[in-house]
Parts: structure tokens; sequence; C-alpha cells
């Protein structure tokens, strides 16, 4: 076993090497010149922190990199909540149709924000009624509920938009599901004597319990939402309170062409905040998916 040992270990790091090509290719081009940048030439350059404060200066990379993160802690935060309390209801109480409501809650990971986008877009940039007698008298005529809705919730070009839609996770109540089946209901029995509500159940029971599913979902959507571009570039038109995704993009073609290697030196900066994340949060990470540990 040891002789082979060496052979592993080489292709461990092959392996390495190409998972995080990407990344070495922009850190590369990230420190080289304009004129290096659109060759073949990956010597690493010397102007890498002159690139980072000329993405980070020209590029308003502080402006987007604070609306993301606020969105994503946001939806994070959310989504953790939610599907904790989805979990639970699922798993300790009862309640007529609750495998429907199950089978529903997985049916919709089959369904990608690209399959909502044009219904979601006319749900939250329309303008809601002027009143409750103009919604009462479009919702008594029964056409229209086959028709397109003429009103919405007014939400274009705010942070509501881009938080509201995404605070529901179906992988975040299935993983919680999935763990607390795993916890004893006696818990449960023993919390109600106790005389203990389901919010104190929830609070001093399953969360203490249930800190590497949190470590682990709160990673998987932070970077989710993070990573976000096509929502964000068709609901909010404003540049002050678009995302980082989309502020990289519109890096390219400031000034005169393409810099490529401030375009370069952007993506890593966008880079660091899940980088950290997941970093701090990598432990749980692992032992969240290791489901059978929580028995």
């Amino acid at each position: 076993m040891r002789r082979n040992s060496w052979l592993i270990h080489l292709i461990l790091t092959v392996a390495c090497l190409i998972i995080a090509a990407p990344i070495l290719f922009a850190l590369i081009k990230a420190s080289q010149t304009r004129a290096a940048v659109n060759s073949a030439n990956l010597i690493p350059g010397t102007l890498f922190f002159e690139n980072l404060a000329a993405a980070w200066r020209q590029g308003n990379l502080g402006n987007y990199m604070r609306n993301s993160l606020l969105i994503a802690l946001t939806v994070t935060t959310g989504k953790t909540l939610l599907s904790l309390m989805a979990g639970m209801a699922l798993v300790f109480f009862q309640f007529r149709f609750k495998p429907f409501v199950f089978g529903f809650i997985l049916f919709t990971l089959m369904m990608p924000i690209e399959v909502l986008i044009v219904g979601l877009f006319d749900l939250i940039s329309l303008r809601p009624p002027s009143s409750w007698e103009a919604f009462a008298t479009w919702l008594s005529n029964p056409s229209n509920l086959v028709q397109p809705a003429q009103f919405g919730l007014g939400w274009a070009n705010t942070y509501w938009a881009i938080i509201v839609p995404f605070l529901a996770s179906a992988t975040g109540t299935f993983l919680f599901r999935q763990h607390f089946m795993s916890i004893p209901r006696s818990l449960a029995d023993a919390a109600k004597i106790d005389g203990a509500g389901p919010l104190r159940f929830l609070r001093s029971v399953l969360i203490p319990m249930s800190w590497n599913t949190i470590g682990a979902l709160a990673v998987i959507q932070f970077v989710y939402v993070w990573d976000q571009y096509l929502w964000p570039r068709v609901i909010i038109q404003q540049s002050e309170r678009q995302v980082v995704q989309v502020g990289l993009n519109l890096i390219i073609g400031v000034g005169q062409g393409t810099q490529w290697n401030e375009v370069m030196a952007g993506a890593i900066i966008a880079l660091l905040p899940p980088l950290v994340v997941f970093i701090l949060l990598q432990e749980q990470f692992m032992r969240g998916f290791a489901l059978s540990e929580n028995k």
C-alpha cells in the first residue's frame, strides 16, 4: 500500500490543479499588464495590487459587494429559519396530506428560476392596485383567473425583489427533515410534558442539535445567492442597487476597451466573501451531510 501512495498523491495533486485551474488563471492574468493579458503568456506579472485597486475604484465594487453581502446574509438567515420551521412541522406535527405537502415541496426542486422568470417578473414589477375596490373588481371577473395578472407587488429596483422570492428553500426543508427524523420523538414528548411550546422546543432542543446542518445549509445558500446573475440583471435597473456579479459584467467595456486584467482582479475580489464563509463553516459543512453521525 505504501509503495503506491506516491501514485495516489500524484493523482490527487493533478486533480486539485485541474479544479483550481480557473482560479490560478485568474490570479495570473490579474497580475499582468494590459499588453500581456490578451496573450498566451502565463507568467505572473507584478501589477496584481494595482489591478485590484483599479478594479475596486473604476468598477465601484465596494457598492456592489455591499449590496450582495446584505442580500446574501438576509436570504441565508431567512432560508435557514424557514427551513428549520418547515422541517420541524413535517416531522413533529401531524396534519392531513403531510406526504402530499412534502412531495410538492420536493417538486419545486424541478422548477429553476429560468422557468419561472417571466411570471415572477410580472408579479414583482407590475404596480399594485390603487385600492382594494379595484382589486376586488378585477378579481370578481372569472376570466381574469386564466389571464396574465394586471397587478403586482411593485418591487422592481428594490432589495425586496431579490430577497423575498428566494426565502423559501426546498433543499433546506429536505435537509432539516432528514436530520430531524434521526432525533428521538421522546425528546418532543418530554418537552411537551415540561410545558415547552413548539418555538421553545425549536430554540432549546432542535437548534443546539442542528448546528452542523445549519452550517452546511448556510454555506450552500450564501454561495447560491452571492453567485446570482440572471434575476438581478432582469429585475434591477438601477446600478446603485445592483449585485456584484452584474457589477463585474459592467466592468467590461469601462474606459477604452475591456481591461481584462482588471476584470480578473475584480473576479478575485468577488471570490473572497464566499471563500471566507466556506473556510469558517467548512467543518459544519462536511459534518452537515453526514446524516448518519447525527443519529
